[in-house]
């Protein structure tokens, strides 16, 4: 009888380790797994046990695929199963592709006279997996925000940042969740940042690989009203609740499409005067005051026009405008000196939406839904098809 020997902490048992012990188990005839019980995970990994030991023991050794389960009990970060083999004399130890110590575990199986054999870590549909990104999900909210920004577009991306400089927006609602999301595609407003942090995904890493900056899903995990420092990661440096902005702000849909990821580098942009332009931004966020704010706003206005987007038009007494993204597109965020201004405006553009500043207390996580009768004009408006 051919004996295979698999070990790992298995935290949160998902379909990648089944998939992992189905394929240990086609090498031999009779499969041993082992793990960690939860006091030697802390102290050897520095990671908390999901489950109890017994729990554990219990789901693994449910599994048809699974003949004997064992706990890995050595004072060794790398072999902590070492007594288990010698134990058990399996003959075959088999471990997964992102094994970070591959060539230790093979020159134990050498020492030892076993077989080692290196398996690909897929779940069964054939994407990898792992427990971090099942807890990941766990803990990611239901609902997030989406953003506008003030100033500093552009500053966030690594390759582009400025030292001293700023980038400053505020994450705004109704928010967006993975069943509902009710903003027009290619929004500018952060919506892919958005749909990382719903996932669980690392939303940083997902948008800085889409070759843009890291703004979008850092105020939307942070929420706020926030000023941060240009840089290759996102590092705050002040933010405020956004209430002051209550009733003084509205986003108009251009109802095409924009696309940040085309144009990141095909612009020779002016990055002094951005960052000229978030320094007043971060003014008025610090003092509270739209109409600073509403400066920082149209000179960052100005430049998109220098660049080459399309003339927003005037709606209403506004004090200022701008497209909420780089990407010649989406929704332009529209501000107002005072709620019956803005309530004129909405009144007068059914391309107009209001949006309110968005910051999560501890533990909250409710949606903000559509009034009613923006609901309606979404619908009226196609946006929703």
């Amino acid at each position: 009888m051919k004996k295979v020997f698999v070990s790992g902490a298995f935290n949160v048992l998902h379909a990648g380790h089944i998939r992992f012990f189905e394929d240990a188990r086609a090498l031999g005839d009779y499969l041993i797994v082992s793990f960690p019980p939860a006091d030697l995970l802390w102290k050897l990994y520095d990671k908390k046990s999901v489950l109890e030991d017994s729990d554990k023991l219990a789901l693994i050794s449910a599994l048809s695929c699974v003949d004997e389960v064992v706990l890995s009990t050595d004072n060794d970060e790398v072999l902590s199963f070492a007594s288990a083999v010698e134990k058990t004399h399996p003959d075959i130890l088999a471990v997964t592709t992102d094994d970070k110590y591959v060539d230790a575990k093979r020159a134990f199986c050498l020492h030892h006279g076993m077989d080692f054999v290196v398996l690909e870590k897929t779940a069964p549909e054939g994407r990898p997996t792992s427990s971090s990104e099942v807890v990941d999900r766990i803990k990611a909210p239901k609902h997030v925000p989406l953003r506008v920004d003030f100033a500093g577009g552009w500053l966030d991306v690594p390759e582009y940042a400025l030292p001293g400089a700023y980038v400053v927006n505020c994450a705004v609602s109704p928010t967006v969740s993975l069943r509902e999301w009710l903003y027009r595609k290619g929004a500018g407003m952060g919506g892919s940042g958005g749909w990382s942090v719903l996932n669980g995904w690392d939303p940083v890493a997902s948008e800085l690989g889409l070759g843009v900056g890291w703004q979008d899903p850092a105020v939307i995990a942070e929420t706020g009203a926030c000023v941060w420092k240009s840089g290759p990661k996102p590092v705050l440096d002040f933010k405020n609740t956004g209430e002051f902005l209550r009733g003084l702000m509205a986003v108009y849909d251009t109802r095409i499409k924009h696309n940040t990821p085309g144009l990141c580098g095909a612009i020779q942009r002016p990055f002094a005067k951005i960052a000229k332009a978030a320094r007043v931004a971060r003014l008025g966020i610090q003092e509270q005051d739209i109409n600073v704010l509403a400066i920082a706003v149209n000179m960052s206005y100005k430049l998109q026009r220098a660049e080459g987007q399309a003339q927003l038009p005037e709606i209403g007494d506004c004090l200022a405008h701008k497209y909420c993204g780089g990407g010649h597109g989406g929704y332009a965020l529209y501000l107002y000196e005072t709620p019956e201004a803005r309530e004129a405006a909405l009144d007068a553009c059914e391309d107009l939406y209001p949006i309110e500043p968005y910051c999560r207390t501890f533990g909250k996580d409710e949606p903000v839904p559509w009034q009613p009768k923006y609901l309606e004009r979404l619908r009226r408006s196609g946006a929703l098809d």
